[in-house]
């Protein structure tokens, strides 16, 4: 694990200050930011469901199980037409979406935090950035009604935080590189 974050240092460091950067965007404009992940996850359906749709026409001559994608893209297509023109709706699918997508990316850093703890590496930023994932999506998922610009806000300060411990794990990751491969952390915490 510490020789995967070696050389993609610069992946956390750039996730981390593009994290930070929405953060602040949403935190200035939570309204326009709101409107904007709706319309951002409606185009993603649209685009996506058609272009399942054009894949399971040009396979449905070579498989028999071809009306499958055709019906994800199906779907996909109406689920995004319905974001477009029932906004509040799209806003609860889109809230809940990014709520489990937060506890799980959460579940998974607290995972390599226990990995990196038992190859001797300081992995406290990596378990609280999972730590933080997993208490903003299961609040997301048990509150997804509290009001969709609250959520804005809290994914804007959830952002802000996971994207400076983001940096600081990248710079520190960084710092790993001096060490030679196989040699001993000098810090384990």
């Amino acid at each position: 694990m510490d020789q995967l974050l070696r050389g993609a240092w610069w992946m956390l460091v750039l996730r981390g200050v593009v994290a930070v950067l929405f953060g602040v965007f949403a935190l200035v404009w939570p309204g326009l930011t709101l409107f904007l992940l709706i319309g951002m996850f409606a185009a993603y359906a649209i685009v996506g469901g058609v272009a399942s749709i054009v894949a399971a026409i040009q396979q449905r001559a070579h498989r028999t199980d071809w009306w499958v994608p055709l019906l994800f893209g199906l779907s996909s297509v109406a689920a995004g037409v319905i974001m477009l023109f029932v906004p509040g709706l799209g806003a609860l699918v889109l809230i809940s979406i990014m709520g489990a997508t937060a506890l799980v990316t959460g579940v998974f850093d607290v995972i390599a935090a226990m990995r990196l703890k038992s190859r001797g590496r300081s992995a406290w930023m990596m378990f609280l950035i999972g730590a933080v994932s997993v208490i903003f999506g299961g609040l997301v998922l048990l509150y997804p009604w509290a009001g969709a610009l609250a959520l804005v806000w809290m994914v804007s300060v959830y952002a802000i935080i996971s994207g400076v411990f983001l940096i600081a794990l990248g710079i520190r990751a960084h710092n790993w590189r001096q060490e030679p491969i196989g040699a001993q952390p000098r810090t384990a915490t």
